[in-house]
């Protein structure tokens, strides 16, 4: 597995591709707005509780709330890679971080789980997708050799926030009920508006083409715009469609610890704060799992998809130690094996998206994000409902969380199909394949640089993996 590839001849590391500058500000930005989104969602968990005695509603019903906002957020994100190509990073981000306030901010007035689904889960999704993707492709465009450590570094915003916001909504759920924080929460999201605002305005570089009027206005050519936004060409590729489908069966089982871990341990008898410490013990840990993963990543040691299979498959294994660690009622058995999965799951998260542009090429980078969460979407959807279901059936979440860490390791195992797998060296990512080579204007392609398009050659001399 090590990688003792070759450099390519004439080429330094330097020369790879961008590495800082104004990147570093955009790694700040992701680092809050990244906090604002799965920091919070992860953090819901204590209202779950909440949600369940007031509205008197079951378990399964509450989870639908969490459930659609993180599904949303999924599904919305190819369109909000889709409107960066066609328009402005900066808008869309901002735009996002508008709506996934409002969403909280309305959802602090619901009467009933429904007008919860619509704020929280719909308009806050929507918001949460439209900021996500752009924002980790950006940085991600402006970073080559360390992008998997800066990826690592803005993420691990989500393990510290998991570990201040648990008991910080708790304080302001006694202190203010659950209305009062859903505002405050609410005004806190607004705070993504001015992280999208230092994305550098984009300068779209038109590739040139020789059609006629007629053409141009036609439904094909419509479609095929459309088709280049979204990148659908990538659904025709096998890697990548492999790829998707083993994010999407972790997809399934990631995210119960944190919707449910605080639930399970009211339930086993921890009071309050013990069980909301226990999401932000393991939130400490995910900052750490981020972090350490990101640097050893980078020292090219190791392929990263060999890597990810290696921290999914201990991450799917400590989901399904965490109910049985509970079982004899010992709160530091219980710390620990949180202290355990947090790392896991925090050293995996990086090295998902890292291993996009490996798969597709950096100029696909923003559409393949994209389609990619919108597949994970379903599963994000099915996930927490159905370990709240399960929670019903059996009175407790012990089989909620064998099944969500079985997926996670079926997950694994599907990264294993891919090809060239057990090679030793990653292949070469495919070239996006240009509309129009007639008239020799399919020398240049479109690449996110610094929140700009700039324009590259086509023809360009081979290079090694953008992350290897």
């Amino acid at each position: 597995m090590t990688n003792n590839k070759p450099k390519v001849e004439g080429r330094s590391d330097e020369a790879e591709g961008p590495d800082g500058g104004w990147g570093w500000v955009l790694v700040g930005a992701l680092f809050v707005s990244t906090s604002l989104v799965f920091g919070l969602m992860r953090s819901l968990g204590v209202f779950f509780v909440e949600f369940v005695q007031y509205f008197e509603e079951s378990a399964q019903a509450i989870s639908w709330i969490s459930s659609t906002g993180l599904a949303a957020q999924q599904f919305f994100s190819p369109l909000g890679a889709a409107l960066c190509n066609a328009y402005d990073a900066r808008v869309v981000v901002m735009t996002g971080g508008i709506l996934a306030g409002l969403g909280l901010i309305l959802a602090s007035q619901a009467t009933c789980l429904v007008h919860l689904y619509l704020t929280m889960g719909l308009i806050s999704g929507l918001g949460w997708g439209l900021i996500f993707t752009p924002m980790v492709a950006t940085v991600m465009a402006n970073f080559t050799r360390r992008r998997t450590l800066v990826l690592g570094l803005a993420f691990s915003s989500i393990g510290l926030s998991s570990f201040a916001f648990n008991p910080l909504f708790q304080m302001l759920v006694e202190m203010y009920a659950w209305r009062g924080a859903l505002l405050i929460l609410g005004g806190l999201s607004l705070n993504i508006v001015p992280c999208g605002a230092l994305i550098l305005p984009q300068r779209h570089s038109k590739v040139p083409a020789k059609v006629d009027s007629e053409s141009r206005s036609s439904r094909a050519s419509l479609l095929n715009r459309i088709s280049s936004y979204l990148e659908l060409s990538l659904l025709l590729e096998r890697p990548y469609i492999t790829y998707t489908l083993a994010v999407t069966l972790l997809n399934v089982g990631y995210f119960v610890p944190y919707f449910h871990l605080v639930a399970h341990s009211r339930q086993a008898g921890f009071s309050e704060y013990q069980a909301a410490f226990v999401m932000s013990a393991a939130g400490a840990t995910d900052i750490l799992g981020r972090v350490v993963s990101g640097w050893f990543s980078d020292l090219r040691h190791f392929r990263l998809i060999h890597l990810l299979t290696m921290w999914t498959t201990l991450a799917g294994v400590f989901i399904m130690l965490l109910p049985v660690s509970s079982l004899s009622g010992s709160y530091i058995a219980l710390i620990g094996t949180s202290l355990l999965y947090g790392f896991s799951s925090g050293a995996l998260t990086s090295l998902v998206f890292a291993v996009v542009p490996m798969i597709v090429g950096v100029e696909r980078m923003m559409g393949g994000l994209g389609l990619l969460q919108l597949i994970e979407s379903g599963a994000g959807l099915l996930g927490t409902p159905m370990s709240g279901l399960l929670k019903d059936i059996t009175g407790n979440y012990i089989a909620s969380f064998m099944v969500a860490g079985s997926f996670v390791i079926l997950g694994t195992l599907t990264m294993a199909t891919l090809p060239h797998y057990f090679s030793c060296t990653d292949p070469m990512p495919p070239q996006r394949r240009l509309l129009d080579d007639k008239d020799g204007s399919d020398d240049m392609f479109p690449l996110m640089m610094c929140g700009r398009l700039e324009a590259l050659p086509a023809v360009a001399p081979p290079t090694s993996c953008p992350t290897q």
